[in-house]
């Protein structure tokens, strides 16, 4: 697109905006004097709920005094006339009928006191959402004002963010598509059993076949703690919390030792340099990094062996992984990456490399295996920040 043309384009937009924004000012004015009668209309109906209610109070109080006057003059037919009788009840049957008004008065004023104020609680939300979109619309208007270089680095650096952030998407779902596989296949395999079971016990608990009941609770029992290990590697596979805990080198040790376990590829982790705690993200970093390329090894190189070293130094950390698979032409699979199709583990490895500003190397052939290393950079700021947190933790 040329810069004259985006560039009208953006006049544009900013014409239509401008008008928009006017419109928005418009309703928004009309939502706050709309606002302001609603907020009157309240207090008068609450004036007037209120003189009610006293009203009402006083009434009944009348009503009771009526009736019990009504009761003594038609007691004693000695003492009282038939026109006393007749007096006494027709007060009390005015003092009834009025209550019976001002009873119907008071729920009416009530339920539009309710109405009013549910109106005005609408209205205030009107407002709201009308001045956070001029704001907004405010701030699109500056960005769209500045120079149009400005704008088209901006438009730039955005398709850049969406593509990251697509790719980011397909991690996160292919992430979250694992976890639901592990819970289906693991977890709620494992619930559904225990339910069915204590389904089960409870009818041999009818029968009281307790010697029964008793092997089947022990076998609930070895169940429920199967589903909590389960719910545990997968909380492990979201967060290691040994990270936290004891630092990179004893989670990927863990981590190598597990893989193996699972997957039944003979694992060799290798350490050199003097260990240190990197930064928490960075940390989280290289366990993904690894984690990734393990993945890798499993979904696509059909090795026998992997090997993970580890090298601190003092102003790096060095990361390399290598199998003994069937390898790939790294040229094929770069060109492929460029093109979009497919290969997201790498892409993803490398972008994660390239925001910790550091560098991936491949060597791969077929049949030949595969060698990833990843160089990542420590400045001298990150070593403060960690001294500084690790000293906080000691203090604590």
């Amino acid at each position: 697109m040329q810069p004259d043309a985006l560039d009208r384009i953006i006049k544009n937009a900013i014409n239509v905006m401008e008008s928009s924004k006017y419109q928005i000012f418009e309703i928004c004015e009309t939502s706050r004097t709309e606002r302001d009668a609603l907020k009157k209309e309240l207090e008068e109906v609450i004036q007037e709920t209120t003189m009610t209610i006293d009203l009402v109070d006083k009434l009944e109080i009348d009503y009771r005094r009526a009736r019990v006057r009504l009761t003594e003059v038609s007691r004693d037919f000695h003492k009282f006339k038939e026109e006393d009788i007749k007096i006494a009840y027709e007060a009390a049957t005015l003092i009834q009928t009025q209550l019976t008004l001002y009873r119907e008065k008071e729920i009416h004023l009530k339920s539009r006191r309710d109405e009013l104020q549910k109106r005005i609680k609408s209205v205030d939300k009107q407002v709201e959402r009308a001045e956070t979109i001029v704001s907004q619309m405010n701030v699109v208007l500056e960005y769209l004002s500045g120079d149009l270089n400005q704008v088209t680095r901006i438009i730039e650096s955005a398709k850049n963010r969406q593509l990251l952030g697509l790719k980011i998407i397909l991690a996160q779902e292919e992430e979250r598509k694992r976890i639901a596989r592990e819970i289906h296949d693991g977890l709620a395999q494992t619930l559904a059993n225990v339910v069915l079971r204590t389904e089960i016990t409870e009818r041999m608990l009818v029968k009281q076949a307790y010697s029964s009941v008793k092997e089947e609770l022990a076998d609930l029992k070895g169940q429920v703690r199967s589903g909590i290990e389960e719910v545990r590697k997968i909380i492990f596979n979201l967060r290691p919390m040994a990270l936290d805990d004891l630092g990179l080198v004893p989670t990927l040790r863990k981590f190598v030792q597990d893989f193996e376990d699972k997957s039944k590829i003979r694992t060799k982790f290798e350490m050199a340099g003097k260990e240190i705690r990197l930064p928490s993200g960075m940390e989280v970093a290289v366990y993904r990094l690894v984690q990734e390329a393990f993945s890798n090894v499993v979904k696509h190189a059909n090795a026998s062996f992997v090997t993970l070293e580890l090298v601190f130094q003092q102003q790096m950390v060095k990361i390399t992984v290598a199998d003994n698979g069937v390898g790939f032409q790294v040229d094929t699979v770069s060109t492929q990456i460029q093109r979009g199709a497919g290969h997201y583990g790498l892409v993803g490895m490398r972008e994660r490399v390239e925001l910790l500003e550091g560098r991936i190397d491949i060597v791969s052939a077929k049949g030949a295996g595969t060698k990833i290393s990843m160089v990542i950079p420590i400045s001298s700021e990150q070593k403060e920040e960690q001294t500084n947190g690790l000293h906080g933790e000691y203090e604590t």
